[in-house]
């Protein structure tokens, strides 16, 4: 392998922990009503996802059933979240926002918008976009070799 790609390679891995890291914390430190970054994630992805199944929350965040099985439980018994069984198959369970969930699930929202705009805003609007945009790629990129380099 080049040595100018080992080096790309070293740097992405370096700043890749390094943001992940800070910002799991700092959002970690700014979210009063407990939730993890984790569950902030599945409330994000269920309410941009009609009739919202585990499956497609074990695909999205890439962990078993098993995992997402314990986190959709513990936002259940938290009341943070609901499931409603389709009427056709009742195989089927859907997860939505509780009200109460919702109330918990904006603020949280907020909160990381908070911590991560400022950082953003250091970079010129067209810059945050081709990096947001070269990120996407990358993730679609990984997506399409389902986590594999082939």
């Amino acid at each position: 392998m080049d040595d100018e790609i080992k080096q790309w390679i070293y740097r992405y891995i370096d700043a890749y922990h390094t943001v992940t890291r800070r910002i799991n914390a700092r959002i970690r430190e700014s979210i009063e009503e407990g939730l993890t970054s984790e569950q902030f994630q599945i409330l994000r992805l269920i309410d941009g996802q009609p009739f919202c199944t585990s499956t497609y929350l074990s695909e999205a965040l890439c962990v078993g059933k098993s995992s997402i099985t314990a986190m959709i439980n513990r936002l259940a018994e938290a009341g943070i979240i609901k499931r409603t069984r389709d009427e056709n198959d009742r195989r089927l369970v859907y997860l939505a926002i509780s009200e109460n969930g919702r109330a918990i699930y904006e603020t949280a929202e907020e909160k990381v918008l908070e911590v991560i705009s400022p950082y953003l805003m250091n970079f010129d609007k067209d810059k945050v976009e081709q990096f947001i945009t070269m990120f996407e790629r990358l993730a679609e990129l990984i997506q399409e070799s389902g986590g594999s380099n082939e």
